[in-house]
């Protein structure tokens, strides 16, 4: 069997129990925190913490899949190369997320801030 078909077919079976563990951790934070400040606050937070998970699993399962490619592994290159794919894909799905959640609630848009203020301190002060 192929490369693209293993990944393909036994991909998501292999990555099921991770993705789970990472959605009821999420929710759990949904719960907590919308619980405790607002169901935006909690929206919010999730959406960052899916963003910084999915980023740090590519990351890592990137390096894994260079290292497996450099040393000829192909089992370790099939699985590293899964989560790769998994992780850039709940990744663009979070983004989207993110999108539809700041256009729905423009509030938490971040305020850009125009020119740098310089702060002047004694004995400079003015």
């Amino acid at each position: 069997m192929s490369l693209i078909a293993r990944i393909l077919v036994l991909g998501p079976a292999r990555i099921l129990p991770v993705v789970l563990l990472i959605v009821l951790v999420a929710g759990l934070i949904y719960i907590v925190m919308s619980y405790r400040t607002s169901p935006e606050r909690g929206k919010e937070i999730v959406i960052a913490f899916f963003s910084w998970t999915f980023i740090v699993l590519g990351v890592f399962f990137g390096l894994a899949c260079l290292y497996a490619l450099a040393e000829s592994n192909e089992p370790v290159l099939d699985l590293a190369l899964s989560f790769v794919i998994v992780a850039l894909v709940g990744l663009g799905i979070t983004r989207l997320c993110n999108r539809r959640f700041l256009k729905n609630h423009p509030h938490y848009i971040p305020k850009r801030t125009g020119r740098a203020k310089v702060k002047h301190r004694w004995p400079w002060e003015r």
